[in-house]
């Protein structure tokens, strides 16, 4: 049966470990704050208390962390455990400088590298139905995790890097939108018309989606649980601002956004949903009228 060592358990994690669980592979997980790694041991996992006894044997490793920074530092400290020939699926957002040292160390250890990161927040975690973004060796032992955790697989090609490289384009289209409707819908109330007429006026129109309905009734309802946050949305905007500036390609608008979630996170807005990034216009009003 394969084994997987899950290497951070926070809003993302903890989903895909609970359905990895459900598909009925044996699951090892580990987080810098146990407490958050601790509800999935009701599902079946093992909870393990450093990151060498996670991987230790495992034949799947999966990163799900917070940046690339906080992804080589546990590997790192997981060095003596690593066996050659073991599969570490690298799933989070990190910088295209990041993965390829990322990668670099994988090699170095004789892990067999695969760069996933995934596209969705919190319910596509918890539901299964995240798309993963693969690139590199088709391993057959990620075909079970890939499964549990996604609905799709999208293969971006066989270099590593490719997969985080269009992740910054597609997280980059969905920061951007955020930003552009709390933008919008401070406007409205700013202008002295009641928020809820701006949803109210794009609803089933040419601009009208599912992402446009939930993000707007998250500001005009005041319910900013996290799907993904502030903080994280403006990481992003800066590894995307890092990627796009090393490929000589203006990206205006996602530094515009960052300006905007730095902030809402100044604010104190940093641990909510990106939703949030909405007080970067009015940073002193609080839920619309």
């Amino acid at each position: 049966m394969t084994t997987i060592a899950l290497l951070g358990t926070g809003i993302m994690g903890a989903g895909m470990g609970r359905n990895l669980l459900a598909a009925g592979l044996t699951v090892r997980v580990w987080n810098r704050t146990q407490d958050k790694a601790l509800p999935l041991a009701e599902h079946g996992a093992v909870v393990c208390g450093t990151p060498v006894e996670t991987v230790a044997g495992a034949d799947v490793l999966i990163t799900m962390l917070g940046d690339g920074g906080a992804v080589r530092a546990v590997m790192e400290s997981a060095a003596d455990a690593l066996t050659a020939g073991q599969v570490w699926a690298q799933m989070g957002t990190v910088g295209v400088g990041t993965l390829d040292e990322l990668a670099a160390f994988a090699r170095d250890h004789g892990l067999v590298f695969v760069d996933a990161p995934v596209q969705g927040t919190r319910a596509p975690a918890e539901a299964g139905t995240l798309v993963v973004l693969a690139a590199g060796p088709a391993d057959p032992r990620l075909d079970p995790v890939f499964d549990a955790v996604g609905s799709r697989t999208v293969r971006v090609g066989d270099e590593a890097g490719a997969a985080t490289r269009l992740k910054l384009a597609t997280v980059g289209f969905a920061l951007n939108l955020t930003a552009a409707l709390g933008e919008a819908l401070a406007l409205t109330e700013g202008l002295g018309v009641e928020p809820s007429l701006f949803l109210t006026a794009v609803t089933g129109g040419p601009m009208d989606n599912v992402y446009v309905q939930t993000k707007s009734k998250a500001v005009l309802e005041g319910d900013y649980q996290p799907s993904f946050t502030v903080r994280h949305a403006a990481e992003n905007t800066r590894l995307i601002a890092e990627a796009a500036a090393g490929a000589g390609v203006f990206v205006d608008m996602a530094e515009a956004a960052g300006a905007r979630f730095r902030r809402a996170a100044e604010a104190g807005h940093g641990e909510k949903d990106m939703a949030a990034g909405y007080f970067a216009s009015r940073p002193a009003v609080g839920v619309p009228r």
